[in-house]
């Protein structure tokens, strides 16, 4: 799992349904994309069924050219959001979001439209935008909407992400405004009315764009064709029912239009064909109430179907069918390439991307979310395919973390137990213990290690008799198997103490070289970021040389797993403003640690507010590169440590995924006693990881 620089992410919301999300976001695709830029594209969820076909995915493909990935059914996103999995699925986003994104410059990533679900849809929008690390651009309608109602309108959006870790947006774009003549006069007037965003760009409202096929009109409508004509090429603008005389309708009859009229009204139906043999391309006609055209006026319109007069009709009376008419969806179908390709290049003329091509080629700082972490440390540990001894074998949350590893392929894990009483403890949870994983009987295994643990401890002066008695203990048992190669590395501490899972390591694996002390650290996912903490579950107080490497140890490990780490000496005080024993070992291990490794961002001794918060940071350590954005947090003892890493976890509801231990030849990682299922197994893909980097 290597640290490296995350690639820009936009995502796109709308503001209501009307906002044409799809085309706006395509459009800015084939933007950047004449920019020389090189984009992908996903869609993570998919609008719900009852919306219609997902065309984002489709369009990307067909007219863009990018591979965009399949989207997650919106009936399975809203199951599992139901279902309390909102974690997995926000995996399963950044995973589709990683697979999109490779070889490319920028990822543009659009969101769901607040249409049949709008809170459903509102929450999952700022739940992949804050997964995906991702900067926010709205897409809203500017139909009937000054630059007042435009202001008020990205102030509830901001609320509603909390973008970009501030509530800022990136950009805002305007499609169908009114103003889009005056781009300078309505940035002054947004910014007269507060709104600090960048106005990307103004969408005028086309109807020659909002034409569908007559096809698709036919589709939805369910008519009938009574003469194809020209159906194939001809797109309805507009509409006219037959409700005046023809005199009064004459000037409306223009390119795209359909005219609506029962069978009965002669007058009407020669004056369409007259207009059509006059040249004007007419949509159609539509004969309503299921009247047909009267047999002695079908001689005279011969000649306008021979010119490519489309006849359609209904059972339908012309009421029913005005109202159907006047309330068609105007989306575009998934076979009308041709219009959609129409509104891209449109769109894409009228986007300003200067704004965002700058911020492409500016280097970024990027949190990293939670499900980014969790998908990636999966990723990883698949990738290094690791084995990965288990001494609690016949622990029942073991027994399942070990299924579940095998399931996903994040490891190869090796149970130590006696093999039929770990077959009724996984009967008994309803696990199916898959046909290859191996199980190893201690009993069986143990004499087979009472020589080599002899040589390792020889100097210890240890006996045959005391290494068997040793190895009665299954940790031991791992742990030689670990030393000898047998296995990657080794994961205890759901039964037993973390005395008993560092002891045997010691003894027998030592630390690494150049490691003077062993230490821990836990990530801790918080809400919109991983912060790692260090040492909450091994050293009860370090000294000043002692708590330098634990903060080295913990800045390497928070690389090694892709952060960028900025560590805080955690004290009682911030820089000179205390005194004291205490708060003289945190200054005196900062210095050294910067000593040892001027390579990192490392600062101290710094109050845990002043290294969290910006703003406090800023009061309390203005010219600090760490305060108010430290994401390493590297406690004076275990018993602040310990405490503050509970107590955050507890009371705000934060998983904690370790303790991963930092100084050992080989991994080894402990697992506290109240560990759950998903704890294990998110400690056996770190421990295979950890195996992979040494």
């Amino acid at each position: 799992m290597t640290s490296q620089q995350p690639k820009r992410v936009f995502f796109l919301a709308s503001y209501g349904s009307d906002a044409g999300l799809t085309s706006m976001t395509l459009g800015l695709v084939h933007a950047l994309e004449r920019d020389g830029i090189k984009v992908g594209f996903v869609k993570p969820i998919a609008q719900p069924a009852s919306v219609g076909a997902e065309l984002s995915s489709h369009f990307a493909r067909q007219l863009c050219n990018i591979d965009a990935p399949a989207s997650i059914p919106f009936a399975r996103a809203q199951a599992m959001l139901r279902e309390g999995e909102l974690a997995t699925l926000m995996e399963d986003v950044v995973r589709l979001a990683e697979q999109a994104r490779d070889n490319h410059d920028v990822l543009i990533v659009e969101g769901l439209v607040p249409d049949s679900d709008a809170q459903t849809a509102i929450r999952l929008n700022a739940e992949m935008a804050g997964s995906l690390s991702a900067e926010l651009l709205l897409v809203l309608s500017g139909a009937g909407r000054g630059a007042r109602d435009i202001a008020e309108c990205v102030q509830l959006v901001q609320r509603q992400f909390g973008a970009d870790g501030n509530g800022k947006l990136a950009g805002l774009l305007l499609n169908r405004g009114a103003e889009c003549g005056n781009l300078a006069g309505l940035r002054a007037e947004l910014a007269a009315q507060g709104c600090a965003t960048p106005l990307l760009g103004c969408v005028p409202y086309d109807a020659k764009l909002d034409a569908p096929r007559v096809l698709d009109v036919v589709s939805a409508l369910g008519l009938k064709i009574e003469h194809a004509g020209q159906i194939e090429q001809a797109r309805m603008r507009e509409t006219v029912v037959a409700a005046r005389t023809v005199e009064k309708m004459a000037e409306r009859l223009l390119p795209g239009t359909l005219v609506v009229t029962p069978g009965d009204r002669s007058d009407v139906v020669l004056a369409t064909s007259l207009a059509m043999l006059r040249g004007v391309p007419l949509a159609g006609l539509l004969l309503t109430c299921g009247e047909p055209v009267s047999g002695s006026i079908l001689p005279l319109i011969q000649s306008a179907r021979q010119a490519g007069l489309t006849i359609l009709s209904t059972e339908r009376d012309t009421y029913e069918t005005s109202t159907m008419l006047a309330n068609l969806d105007r989306h575009v179908a998934m076979e009308d390439a041709e219009r959609m390709q129409a509104m891209i290049d449109f769109v894409a003329e009228r986007i300003d991307t200067a704004v965002l091509v700058q911020k492409i080629g500016e280097p970024r700082e990027v949190r990293l979310p939670p499900p980014a972490f969790r998908h990636r440390l999966i990723e990883s540990a698949r990738r290094s395919q690791k084995r990965i001894v288990l001494p609690e074998g016949d622990e029942p949350r073991t027994i399942q973390a070990a299924a579940i590893c095998h399931e996903k392929g994040i490891a190869r894990c090796v149970l130590i137990g006696e093999p039929e009483r770990i077959r009724q403890v996984a009967e008994a949870q309803g696990v199916t213990l898959p046909a290859d994983i191996e199980i190893l009987a201690p009993k069986e295994a143990a004499g087979r290690y009472v020589a080599p643990m002899m040589e390792m401890r020889k100097s210890k002066g240890l006996t045959a008799p005391q290494a068997a008695e040793q190895l009665e203990d299954s940790v031991v048992i791992g742990t030689m198997m670990l030393a000898l190669n047998e296995v990657d590395g080794l994961v205890s501490g759901a039964v037993h103490t973390t005395a008993n899972t560092i002891r045997p390591a010691l003894q027998l694996i030592k630390t690494a070289p150049g490691a003077s002390i062993v230490s821990s650290i836990f990530f801790m996912l918080m809400p919109d970021q991983v912060l790692v903490y260090g040492d909450c579950a091994v050293n009860p107080d370090p000294n000043a040389e002692q708590l330098a490497d634990i903060a080295i140890q913990s800045a390497d490990s928070a690389r090694a797993f892709g952060l960028s780490p900025r560590v805080a000496m955690i004290s009682y005080s911030t820089g000179t403003s205390g005194s004291g024993s205490d708060v003289e070992k945190v200054r005196e291990a900062t210095r050294i640690a910067k000593e040892k490794r001027p390579d990192l961002m490392i600062d101290g001794p710094m109050q845990y507010d002043a290294a969290s918060v910006e703003s406090v940071g800023r009061q309390k350590a203005p010219d600090s590169e760490v305060a108010g954005r430290a994401n390493v947090f590297v406690f004076p003892d275990l018993n602040t440590g310990n405490t503050t890493y509970k107590a955050v976890q507890r009371s705000a509801g934060v998983v904690s995924v370790g303790p991963m231990l930092q100084g050992l030849r080989k991994p080894v990682n402990d697992l506290s006693r109240g560990a759950l299922v998903d704890d294990i197994v998110y400690t056996i893909a770190l421990t295979a990881i950890q195996a992979d980097a040494q």
